[in-house]
């Protein structure tokens, strides 16, 4: 191994676009008392009824945010993208005037990109008829846009990455951008993911794939409930999320403030099945991770489940869980807070990974939401209820994300000694 490759990746930043609509540390707090963001949503421009439980940013206002010249050229999923990414940066102590760099990157996830604009682009031409796409379609939707908006924005030379895994997406994103500083390739990486999926067709496909919840304006707050007996699935929900990843050293020279350390990144594939979860695929995600970080499954005390609140789902985790943890598992504290937040698909890793790090670096454990009776297939492990701990002596922490497609993308945290 290199000297290169032993660089060691602290993360000095973190930012988010949530549906709460404050800042960091209040949605932090929000998720200690165990607060949902879940609410009925109704689709504003559905040709048919359309109303599911879904999380949606309301508060958020992209032109005031970034201004009216960026919004406009923008698909909502990047806005709330560079949003999330200029909070890390600002988090980061990092100027948005000349604080860039050559030696400074972007990493981003996320799964269906600019659907909204994909959407838009079918209802002028088949519901409207307009003979003619906005001109700016193809920047606005691809996959990219995000990315390229923030190296743009902060003037971020080095390599500018995006990928699409499913809901693995931004943690591979994070992960891969770990690798990249790790290799002396970026001294510094904007890493995160962004997702605005609450169009009509796609909340209809995952409707259809008989995986979301159900709930009526009464119930909705409470619809996804992972490891809950009588569970029903998972919520859609939009948002953006990003944590800044900087080599230790460079981090140390500048005085920054230093989180806690990524330290381990492990990815596997399932190879046996599209959608349906594999404990096996799981648990090498989790050991590479593990591996890399130095780590004895002993030392992590927190791991931030990908915990959907899908009946195969949530017990196929659990048992990944009990075969890497063995007798530790049983203390091992556990929570899904796609309780609270929703499930952002490709954004989601990364909305977990921030919320692990935060856990981390305050000594302080988000409960899953709603978790009044765990099922019979995910019991073995402490399943965090009711509201969060508080005072909790972290050494380490684990964020899981498992896709469809098989893909299984784990991060090991390890906090500042």
């Amino acid at each position: 191994m290199t000297e290169a490759s032993c660089r060691r990746v602290a993360v000095t930043g973190v930012g988010l676009v949530n549906p709460f609509g404050g800042d960091t540390q209040d949605f932090f707090a929000r998720l200690m008392r165990g607060e949902s963001a879940v609410n009925l949503y109704h689709h504003p421009a559905s040709p048919s009824p359309l109303a599911q439980p879904a999380v949606s940013c309301p508060y958020f206002d992209a032109e005031v945010v970034l201004g009216r010249p960026l919004a406009a050229v923008t698909d909502r999923y990047s806005q709330l993208g560079v949003a999330a990414a200029f909070t890390a940066w600002d988090d980061a102590g990092l100027p948005r005037q000349g604080g860039g760099s050559d030696e400074f990157g972007v990493s981003w996830g996320t799964g269906v990109g600019g659907t909204l604009t994909f959407e838009k682009g079918y209802t002028d031409f088949y519901v409207h008829n307009k003979d003619r796409a906005h001109p700016l379609s193809v920047v606005l939707a691809m996959n990219n846009a995000a990315a390229s908006h923030v190296a743009i924005s902060l003037g971020l030379g080095s390599a500018c990455l995006s990928y699409s895994v499913a809901c693995a997406s931004s943690a591979v994103a994070i992960g891969e951008a770990m690798r990249r500083i790790q290799a002396g390739e970026s001294q510094l990486v904007v890493a995160g993911g962004s997702e605005a999926p609450l169009s009509f067709s796609v909340m209809r496909a995952w409707e259809s794939m008989r995986v979301v919840a159900q709930g009526n304006a009464e119930t909705a707050y409470r619809a996804c409930r992972p490891f809950q007996a009588g569970r029903t699935g998972l919520v859609l929900g939009e948002g953006g999320a990003a944590l800044i990843l900087e080599d230790w050293d460079h981090a140390v020279a500048r005085g920054a403030r230093i989180y806690c350390e990524l330290a381990g990144y492990g990815q596997s594939c399932d190879h046996t099945h599209l959608v349906k979860p594999d404990a096996y695929g799981q648990t090498r995600a989790m050991k590479l991770a593990l591996r890399e970080a130095g780590l004895d499954p002993a030392e992590v005390g927190y791991v931030n489940a990908h915990g959907t609140a899908t009946r195969e789902g949530d017990p196929t985790e659990i048992e990944a869980l009990r075969q890497i943890f063995g007798a530790h598992a049983a203390s091992l504290l556990v929570s899904a807070t796609k309780s609270m937040h929703g499930h952002l698909l490709g954004a989601t890793g990364a909305m977990e990974a921030l919320i692990t790090v935060l856990a981390l670096a305050r000594g302080e454990v988000p409960p899953t939401a709603h978790l009044e009776e765990v099922a019979a297939d995910c019991q073995g492990v402490h399943h965090v209820m009711g509201t969060g701990l508080h005072d909790v002596p972290l050494r380490a922490a684990l964020s899981n994300s498992f896709a469809f497609g098989g893909s299984n993308a784990v991060l090991a945290f390890k906090a500042v000694a």
